[in-house]
């Protein structure tokens, strides 16, 4: 079953670029983060307590899980979240922030020791190239620029949040990190429902659906398999998968949200995602 762990990853972590359209159609994104993380967190805090887990741990260890759920949950999903429901299309969003991989290859070294190598950072400069092209021929064309700028600051946030997990070392079981994790998304999202935002929902029966498959199946499941997989695998090699998900997102909304995409997104898409695989792919 661990095996098949990063298989089911791909495809929740891809399906949610797919439910986040619905959600910000039905809702204010950071009210709906801040609904979202408050559930999820309530829902770790039971699981843990079922499974007899230390809930009160060391001011330091939740400091840092806490952390790490404001990049992961708050920057990270935020940004993801504001630049759809500013009309950046899901395909383009899930592309941009899937260069995590070859950001994180070229900062593993330094910051985590691990080796970088020549291959790697060809990599890095054919995923940025791919990016390039595919905004390069849209900015002009409709795209938002506040998406843009949202969703690359997500990037950075994934790439920061994923180093900074794997360099923690306190040690928390998953339920627990997780509980945490979650109480810093739902911080981050209600200081900006509380002082920038003008907060609604609208609980429609769409909006529900959508934020239960985010809630059980992202949240619950996809987070949940990732960092286990950081905990158990170096950041590198963790990452690697994410290169499949941009194909991923963008068949699941082909099918479900009937976006297309440009000549122009799909050769700059094909060289993003060629450059992530160089730069992840194992030395034989």
């Amino acid at each position: 079953m661990i095996r098949l762990f990063p298989l089911i990853f791909i495809v929740l972590w891809s399906s949610a670029f797919i439910t986040t359209k619905p959600i910000v159609d039905y809702s204010d994104p950071f009210a709906a983060l801040s609904f979202r993380f408050l559930i999820v967190a309530f829902g770790f805090f039971l699981f843990s307590i079922f499974k007899k887990q230390k809930i009160f741990v060391p001011k330091k260890n939740a400091f840092e899980s806490i952390f790490s759920g404001v990049l992961f949950h708050g920057l990270y999903l935020g940004g993801v979240f504001f630049s759809i429901s500013k009309g950046l299309p899901t395909g383009i969003a899930a592309l941009i922030v899937t260069l995590n991989p070859v950001l994180t290859n070229a900062l593993a070294g330094p910051l985590l020791k691990e080796k970088v190598t020549l291959k790697q950072w060809i990599g890095v400069i054919l995923g940025f190239l791919g990016a390039i092209i595919v905004l390069g021929f849209d900015v002009g064309s409709g795209l938002p620029t506040i998406g843009i700028i949202a969703v690359f600051i997500s990037l950075i946030a994934v790439t920061s949040a994923t180093l900074w997990q794997k360099k923690l070392s306190n040690n928390l079981s998953l339920p627990v990190s997780n509980m945490y994790q979650a109480i810093g998304g739902f911080i981050f999202h209600l200081i900006i429902v509380l002082f920038l935002a003008k907060p609604y929902i609208d609980f429609s029966p769409t909006f529900i659906i959508a934020m239960s498959h985010q809630i059980l199946l992202v949240s619950f499941g996809a987070f949940t398999i990732l960092m286990y997989l950081i905990k158990h695998n170096s950041a590198s090699k963790t990452v690697s998968i994410f290169f499949l998900i941009p194909a991923t997102s963008a068949f699941i909304a082909w099918i479900f949200l009937n976006e297309t995409l440009s000549i122009y997104d799909i050769f700059g898409f094909a060289i993003a995602s060629i450059g992530v695989f160089i730069a992840t792919r194992e030395n034989k």
